[in-house]
């Protein structure tokens, strides 16, 4: 009995002395944080082959000339002013009056909602349809 408690008290000392650990480090697998920069290639490639978009010609991100920016301009002036006119002609100096207009293809109706008062313009030509709302 002697001996077991002896053989206890050993272990129970020399047990931690016994045990070895270490340290836990983090070590990134990405160069941009840190990490081995061979591992670049492999990233890169499995980014490459996750990725589903294509880029499409469709796009033209062109600027144009100056000559062409100041024509657009000019024509986008323009069709501002003659919208105005034309608003300043149906309705007057007074807000929006309820009621149905139509200007060429385009229908407007104007009528109060419980937002406020509700716009909803229809072109008759491509049936689109764009809903306004103006707050009271």
């Amino acid at each position: 009995m002697k001996k077991l408690k002896y053989f206890t008290a050993i272990a129970i000392f020399c047990f931690p002395i016994l045990m070895c650990s270490q340290n836990i480090v983090y070590k990134p697998i990405n160069p941009f944080f840190g990490g081995d920069t061979f591992n670049y290639q492999q990233l890169l490639a499995s980014a490459n082959a996750q990725n589903s978009f294509e880029e499409s010609s469709d796009y033209n991100f062109d600027q144009g000339s100056d000559l062409e920016n100041f024509a657009e301009t000019l024509n986008q002036q323009l069709l501002s002013s003659l919208s105005q006119d034309l608003f300043q002609e149906q309705f007057g100096d007074t807000s929006l009056s309820v009621g149905t207009y139509v200007f060429g293809s385009l229908v407007v109706k104007i009528s109060p909602s419980s937002d406020g008062l509700s716009v909803n313009i229809l072109d008759t030509t491509t049936g689109e349809q764009t809903q306004i709302i103006i707050p009271n």
